[in-house]
């Protein structure tokens, strides 16, 4: 039996898969704020929960919303702050009593979706999260690749190729830099642009609602997002060609994407021929947790 954990900022999540793939059980709660010793007690209480409810001991993966330090061990790169310097997998494995697989939270959406999902049987996908922030996971020949920093595929802190007059001034990103993907691509860039073009403020999926019923700022808006969605993609193509371009968060219930982004990827493709499909997941939120399982294929 494999158990997946997703310890993400606002919930944990915990699944046990049977040898097949089969979900056997899925359990959640709310994720304890800026609480390190709370958290990690949350997640090895969501573990043992769940074997005593099914009988049966299993192998642990965990998803987190950074990475480990190849260097030190402890986590860096994470959004929810309180794991930043931690040794978070030392940690698990004491309270758990066994060995620990750790990984990025986008490459273990990516996992999933190569395992047994959208990329089933691709050689090369590319995971993308578009959500509160912007991610990437990379999985080649069943494999995860996590890079010599252990930052593969984190491609949503790379600059915006191209900026038009549209996209300036850059933007400035947490992470001290400024005009990183993610300042343009994040579900807040989407609701931040819309307003300073036309000062009305709409969640994505509203101005994707107003778009369907044919409001032209709204639709202005989207196109702007899917022409850099397109040449960000474009980048990520001409580097890794993947068969099978994954779209995950909030963002990729855009049904649009689907049908507008590989017209404004091919342009920028240095290809005569664009055949990487980009598609949904066939899993929606649970990729993660299940990939998180998936580390102990």
């Amino acid at each position: 039996m494999r158990i997946g954990v997703d310890l993400g900022g606002t919930k944990i999540e915990v699944i046990a898969l049977a040898a097949d793939g089969r979900e056997l059980l899925r359990r959640r709660l709310p994720t304890p704020q800026g609480d390190y010793v709370a958290t990690i007690a949350a997640v090895a209480g969501l573990v043992k929960a769940a074997e005593s409810e099914l009988g049966r001991r299993g192998s642990v993966g965990i998803g987190i919303p950074g990475a480990e330090s190849r260097a030190s061990g402890l986590i860096k790169n994470a959004n929810s702050t309180c794991l930043i310097g931690r040794p978070l997998r030392t940690d698990l494995e004491a309270l758990l009593q066994r060995e620990v697989r750790l990984a990025n939270d986008a490459n273990c959406f990516t996992l999933s979706e190569a395992a047994d999902g959208a990329g089933r049987g691709a050689e090369v996908v590319f995971g993308v999260i578009l959500g509160t922030g912007v991610g990437g996971g990379i999985v080649a020949h069943g494999h995860i690749l996590a890079g010599a920093n252990a930052i593969a595929g984190e491609w949503g802190h790379n600059p915006l190729p191209l900026p038009q007059a549209a996209d300036l001034p850059l933007p400035a990103c947490y992470c001290g830099r400024r005009g990183c993907i993610e300042t343009y691509l994040c579900g807040p860039a989407l609701t931040r642009d819309h307003a300073q073009q036309t000062g009305e403020t709409l969640d994505p999926a509203e101005i994707d609602q107003r778009a369907s019923a044919g409001d032209a700022t709204c639709e202005a808006t989207l196109q702007r997002y899917e022409a850099r969605l397109g040449r960000a993609l474009a980048g990520v193509i001409n580097l890794l060609d993947p068969q099978v371009i994954v779209l995950g968060g909030g963002l990729s219930n855009l049904q649009r994407l689907y049908r507008n982004l590989p017209a404004c990827c091919g342009p920028h493709v240095f290809s005569d021929v664009f055949y990487t499909r980009i598609v949904p997941p066939a899993h929606g939120d649970s990729s993660g947790v299940r990939g998180a399982a998936w580390l102990w294929d």
